[in-house]
């Protein structure tokens, strides 16, 4: 029975055990320990939904990080480091990615969301005032027969 219950314990452990290690990367100063942090978070892991590969655990953004912390200890710029990157993964690990021809219409779309909007509330404007501008008056044969309804009503309520 003891046997049993230390194999047990054993299995529970082992979990534990293979439980996954960070990454530790040592860096010369604080300012270069700064700089990983901000290129791995403004990079997307290309495996995860809308993850950067700070957070992800998927084994591609590991490789990432770890060409990351390559390329800056051969001293790459940001530049170099996100190009050698777009030009491996493809512009999708970009937040931000560059205003070119391709990419115009994503940095334009709010703004013509927001005119569009506008068109429409002043064209919705302008047909309502058009609207109650060409409201007439009440033809005398009209204000007779409201007078009449309105009368007739007046009568009843009193009735």
């Amino acid at each position: 029975m003891r046997h049993l219950l230390f194999v047990m314990l054993l299995a529970g452990l082992s979990g534990v055990a293979t439980a996954e290690v960070a990454d530790v990367y040592d860096f010369r100063t604080v300012e270069q320990e700064q700089r990983f942090q901000n290129l791995i978070e403004e990079l997307r892991c290309p495996k995860c939904q809308n993850q950067n590969i700070a957070d992800s655990n998927a084994p591609i953004s590991k490789d990432m990080r770890a060409e990351v912390y390559r390329m800056m200890s051969e001293g790459a710029t940001d530049r170099e480091i996100i190009d050698a990157l777009v030009a491996r993964f493809g512009e999708f690990i970009l937040y931000k990615p560059e205003v070119e021809k391709r990419t115009i219409l994503l940095w334009a779309t709010p703004a013509i969301a927001v005119l569009g909007g506008l068109l429409m509330v002043t064209i919705v404007v302008i047909r309502s005032r058009r609207g109650n501008a060409e409201q007439t008056a009440l033809t005398p044969e009209e204000k007779a027969r409201v007078e009449k309804i309105l009368a007739e009503g007046d009568r009843d309520t009193k009735a």
